[in-house]
């Protein structure tokens, strides 16, 4: 029978040298301050608030906003201003503008300066009534009877004639000048020379209409008499 008393192992408890830390406590402290990283990413200090994630990144380091504000004058750039386009005169309606008010004020004015010259249908006219009256005096008759159909009735053709075209030039004038009064409203006011060419027409035609209302009327000149013969 052993006598010799049994000894226990109790487990040894060493000190840590100076100047070191126990795994344990530093594995705490570390998920301490992990803790306290992630609520400091969570919440701002300052306002108790979620802050807000960063701008993100792309590949270069560079901000997303940042990469997209510098391209946006590029691309603005490369658009076409069409606000420019727009208030832009087109150069073929500028060259259209005017263009039938302008022809018809120059008819105008070509219609007063015939009524005032005569045509050639006046004097085809006027040759055809005294071709009229040589005959019709042919077989006899008097003197005053041979100077109305030969020499009045082709005087007052012709004033006749001259006053249609007088009329037509007057007529075509006063209806270019009072044209932009009707119908849709022109952006553009009417050219000026076609305002002035128009007037002029308007002129010639009122002063045709008056020659010619004379010249029928015998107000100008009247018609010769044949005097009385002679006693034997």
């Amino acid at each position: 029978m052993n006598t010799t008393p049994s000894t226990t192992t109790t487990p040894s408890t060493t000190t840590p040298p100076a100047g070191t830390t126990d795994p344990a406590e530093g594995s705490a402290d570390a998920v301490t301050e992990e803790a306290t990283a992630k609520d400091s990413l969570v919440k701002d200090p300052a306002t108790d608030s979620p802050a807000k994630d960063p701008a993100p990144k792309d590949a270069t380091g560079t901000p997303s906003g940042a990469a997209d504000s510098g391209t946006a004058p590029d691309d603005l750039a490369g658009q076409p201003d069409d606000d420019d386009d727009a208030l832009e005169p087109d150069p073929f309606d500028e060259a259209r503008h005017g263009v039938g008010a302008g022809a018809a004020a120059v008819v105008s004015a070509a219609l007063g300066v015939v009524a005032l010259t005569g045509a050639w249908t006046g004097r085809v006219a006027a040759e055809r009534e005294t071709l009229i009256g040589q005959i019709q005096t042919s077989g006899g008759g008097s003197a005053a009877q041979q100077i109305s159909e030969i020499y009045g009735d082709a005087w007052h053709t012709t004033a006749l004639v001259n006053g249609v075209f007088a009329v037509l030039a007057l007529l075509v004038g006063v209806f270019v000048l009072i044209r932009p009064a009707f119908g849709a409203p022109s952006e553009r006011p009417q050219p000026t020379w076609v305002r002035a060419v128009a007037l002029a027409g308007v002129a010639l035609g009122v002063l045709g209409v008056l020659i010619s209302a004379g010249m029928y009327f015998d107000l100008f000149v009247s018609l010769p008499t044949a005097g009385a013969p002679a006693g034997g």
